[in-house]
């Protein structure tokens, strides 16, 4: 069982944060990330360090997620969090038009998907059937990674599709004769 629960979260340089009953709220100079947490979680700050204690004996799985949630809410208001999609096969295409993502995949039709206001999402510029979906919100980024993955996931037989960088596919194979 892991016990990362104990260890406090270690602030950053200027990163601010504090507690209003219960919301805590992380502050960087450009971004700020807030997160509503239980009413049997405590969460108090000190200069350097915030640290989660428990209320109540039944709210061991609260405590562990909490303190992981404001841990990673310190990462993402500095350096953020990014997700990159790749798209496979020919003529499929990514195309960014203002506050739309514009999918070309094989469909009679262009897929359009709203982008998040709190996202930001570009095309490689080296190759362009690379998108980068990069926000301070893990989850927003990995919830519209997944929407735009969702569109067209990949195959196993030819691997074409959308796909995360680094995914690996497992291939089959096709029909074989006698």
């Amino acid at each position: 069982m892991s016990r990362i629960w104990k260890t406090p979260v270690i602030l950053l340089e200027k990163v601010e944060a504090r507690v209003d009953w219960n919301n805590i709220v992380v502050k960087w100079p450009l971004w700020e990330l807030t997160f509503n947490f239980h009413e049997k979680i405590e969460v108090s700050v000190s200069e350097k360090e915030i640290t989660v204690t428990k209320k109540d004996d039944n709210a061991n799985a609260l405590w562990g997620t909490t303190r992981s949630i404001i841990d990673n809410m310190v990462v993402w208001v500095t350096s953020g969090y990014k997700k990159s999609l790749e798209i496979i096969w020919v003529g499929y295409k990514f195309e960014v038009a203002g506050a739309k993502l514009i999918l070309s995949i094989g469909y009679s039709h262009k897929v359009e998907i709203e982008i998040p206001s709190v996202l930001k999402v570009a095309i490689d510029d080296k190759k362009k059937s690379i998108l980068h979906i990069s926000g301070t919100d893990k989850q927003a980024v990995g919830e519209f990674a997944a929407k735009v993955r969702a569109n067209k996931k990949p195959e196993p037989y030819k691997g074409k599709g959308i796909r995360y960088i680094g995914e690996h596919v497992r291939r089959k194979a096709g029909k074989t004769g006698k």
